[in-house]
């Protein structure tokens, strides 16, 4: 059963990495590049969408890798699952205070009520990203790691 817990949570972080790896190198440098405000429209949905969907795909990471620490207490690599069950919180809380703020008032732009600074509002939240989805890779190795 721990076996279960331990793929299964490895896969769901890594499933999530790979959507926030591909919205920062793929997806928002193709909208980048996409003519007008194609690509600004693109963000904004894309705000929409993945703001309803990640909360609770970076919460239910959280709570499979905390659940795995604490079933897997006196086995080997509990220690690197802790360290990632902690990344995966700094990911949280960065996500609430830095990227939920910025991708809250995305979402309510339009093409014709964009604010002056939108487009260093953008910056920052890709900046934010940036560090996170290095934070998420950083805890999807440990639970690789802990597998091993």
């Amino acid at each position: 059963m721990l076996t279960a817990l331990e793929v299964f949570t490895t896969v769901v972080v890594g499933l999530m990495v790979g959507v926030e790896f591909s919205v920062a190198f793929v997806i928002n440098p193709i909208l980048g590049a996409l003519p007008g405000d194609n690509g600004l429209r693109g963000r904004i949905h894309g705000a929409r969408m993945l703001g309803a969907v990640m909360p609770f795909w970076y919460i239910g990471s959280l709570v499979l890798a905390g659940v795995w620490a604490v079933a897997g207490w006196d086995h080997q690599g509990t220690g690197l699952v802790v360290i990632a069950a902690g990344l995966l919180m700094l990911s949280v809380l960065m996500s609430i205070l830095l990227l939920v703020p910025i991708n809250n008032r995305t979402k309510a732009w339009t093409t014709e009520s964009l604010p002056a600074d939108w487009k260093e509002q953008m910056g920052r939240w890709d900046r934010f990203h940036y560090a996170r989805v290095g934070i998420l890779i950083g805890a999807l190795a440990l639970l690789a790691a802990a597998l091993a």
